[in-house]
C-alpha cells in the first residue's frame, strides 16, 4: 500500500485557496494552493487548535490562523508571528494527473 492518499482534485484548490481533508489515520491536513504550487501543512493551528484551512493564504506564503492571526510559512511550517511558537507539521504532495496526494510528513531543513 502506498504512503500517498488521494484526498482532493486539483480542481478543489485554485490558486489562492485553503482546503482542510483528512486523512484515513485521521490527521487533519490543510490543503493550499501558492501560485500554482499545491502542498500540505497540519490543519491544526499549534497555537490553539484552531483550523488552519479556516484562515488566509497571504501573498507572503504564509497561511494565517484566523483566531489569533498566527501565521506559518507554507514550505517550512515555521511559525513566523506569534503567538504560535512551534511549527506545523509539513506533508509531501505528490500530483497524479487531477489527483492531489498526499503522503508522510516531509523532513524540513532548518532555516
Amino acid at each position: 500500500m502506498s504512503e500517498f492518499e488521494h484526498l482532493a482534485d486539483v480542481a478543489d484548490l485554485p490558486d489562492g485557496a485553503l482546503l482542510g481533508v483528512t486523512r484515513a489515520d485521521g490527521t487533519e491536513i490543510c490543503l493550499f494552493n501558492f501560485r500554482g504550487t499545491i502542498g500540505a501543512v497540519g490543519n491544526i493551528c499549534t497555537h490553539a487548535e484552531f483550523y488552519m484551512s479556516d484562515g488566509t493564504l497571504r501573498n507572503d506564503g504564509t497561511v494565517e490562523c484566523a483566531w489569533h492571526g498566527a501565521r506559518f510559512d507554507c514550505q517550512s511550517g515555521r511559525a513566523c508571528r506569534g503567538p504560535a511558537e512551534d511549527p506545523l507539521p509539513v506533508y509531501q504532495v505528490r500530483i497524479e494527473g487531477t489527483r492531489v496526494l498526499v503522503g508522510p510528513p516531509a523532513e524540513v531543513k532548518a532555516a
